[in-house]
C-alpha cells in the first residue's frame, strides 16, 4: 500500500450538495487504480489551520501509522469518481455538509490545498455467471454507481435506483441500453431513507436468485435491514450481494460506542471472535442486530 499526496487542481459543483474535487501532483502520478467501479480510498485531511499542510501517515503492511511525534490527520473513506492516469488526475466527489471534517473541507477546497489518500480497494464483484443485477444507493454512492454503470458487461440486465435529497441532486450519467435508472427523492439525512423498501420491492424470490447480483450502498443504519433481508430471508450467498455502509446518521457514533460498558463491548467483540467458521455476512447480521438493540 502507498500513501499519496494529492494537490487540489480544481473543484466542480455537480449539484447543490455534491462537489467534485480533482487532485494532481507528484503524489498522484503513481496512483494505481484497481479498475473496479466502486474502488475507495482513505482520505487524510489537513490536521491544522493550514490547508496546504497535511500530516501523512506511513504505510505499515496493509495499514498505516502516524510517525512518532507527528499530528494525526483526520481520516474519512471515499469512493473514487474518476481516474485519468494519462494526465495524472484523480476525482473524488464529496457530499457537502456544514459539520464534520470532509464536507466543510470540500466546500472550501481551493487549488493548492492538499489531502492524502491511500491505495484504492474495490468491492463490486458480480460472479461471472450473473445475468441480472440491482444497484441501489443514496447520494454518497452515486459516483460509484456511475463508474460501475460505465463498465457493465453486455448481457447483464441492470436496474439502478438512486435516492437523492432533491430533484436538483440528480446527476445524469451514460448507461448502456440494458440499464434502467430510477431516481427517488428522500433520505440522505433529510428524512427517512427508503433504501430498504426499494431493495425489498425489486429483489424477491420470483427472480432467478442464483443468477443475480445486488449492490447496495448508503446510510449504514438503513442498510442493516437490507443485509438481513438478502442473507436471512432470501438466503443469497455472500458472493451474490454486497452491502456497504458509507455513513451513519447517528451523531458521535464512535464516541457513543466507546462509552458502552466494557461488558457490552466484550460481548460485541465476541460476536466476531467466537464464530470464526461462520460466513462474515452472517456474523455482520448478528452484530448489527445487537447494535440496533443498543441504539447504535
Amino acid at each position: 500500500m502507498n500513501i499519496h499526496r494529492g494537490i487540489v487542481s480544481r473543484t466542480t459543483p455537480l449539484t447543490p450538495t455534491l462537489r467534485r474535487v480533482t487532485l494532481e501532483g507528484p503524489g498522484i502520478a503513481d496512483f494505481l487504480s484497481t479498475g473496479i467501479g466502486d474502488e475507495y480510498v482513505r482520505v487524510f485531511f489537513p490536521h491544522g489551520d493550514d490547508p496546504t499542510e497535511v500530516s501523512l501517515p506511513v504505510p505499515e503492511g496493509d495499514w498505516w501509522a502516524t510517525p512518532p511525534g507527528a499530528p494525526e490527520a483526520p481520516m474519512r473513506t471515499y469512493t473514487i469518481s474518476g481516474v485519468r492516469p494519462h494526465v495524472g488526475e484523480v476525482d473524488i466527489d464529496f457530499v457537502i455538509h456544514r459539520t464534520g471534517i470532509a464536507g466543510p473541507w470540500a466546500a472550501n477546497a481551493r487549488p493548492g490545498h492538499v489531502i492524502g489518500l491511500n491505495s484504492p480497494t474495490g468491492l463490486y464483484a458480480p460472479p461471472a455467471d450473473t445475468t441480472w443485477q440491482v444497484l441501489v444507493s443514496d447520494l454518497t454512492g452515486l459516483p460509484a454507481v456511475a463508474r460501475i454503470a460505465a463498465g457493465i458487461r453486455a448481457g447483464i440486465r441492470t436496474r439502478i435506483v438512486l435516492e437523492v435529497p432533491d430533484e436538483n441532486d440528480r446527476v445524469e450519467f451514460a448507461v448502456p441500453e440494458n440499464v434502467e435508472v430510477t431516481w427517488v427523492i428522500g433520505g440522505n439525512g433529510h428524512g427517512p431513507s427508503a433504501l430498504g423498501q426499494v431493495v425489498r420491492s425489486i429483489v424477491d424470490a420470483r427472480l432467478p436468485l442464483a443468477e443475480g447480483y445486488v449492490w447496495v450502498a448508503g446510510e449504514t443504519v438503513a442498510l442493516r435491514d437490507v443485509r438481513a433481508y438478502l442473507r436471512r430471508e432470501l438466503g443469497l450467498s455472500a458472493a451474490r450481494f454486497k452491502v456497504i455502509g458509507y455513513w451513519t446518521p447517528i451523531e458521535n457514533w464512535t464516541s457513543k460506542y466507546a462509552d458502552l460498558p466494557e461488558t457490552v463491548r466484550r460481548e460485541l467483540d465476541a460476536i466476531w471472535v467466537d464464530t470464526p467458521h461462520d460466513e462474515p455476512e452472517d456474523v455482520q447480521v448478528r452484530f448489527e442486530a445487537r447494535l440496533n438493540q443498543l441504539g447504535l
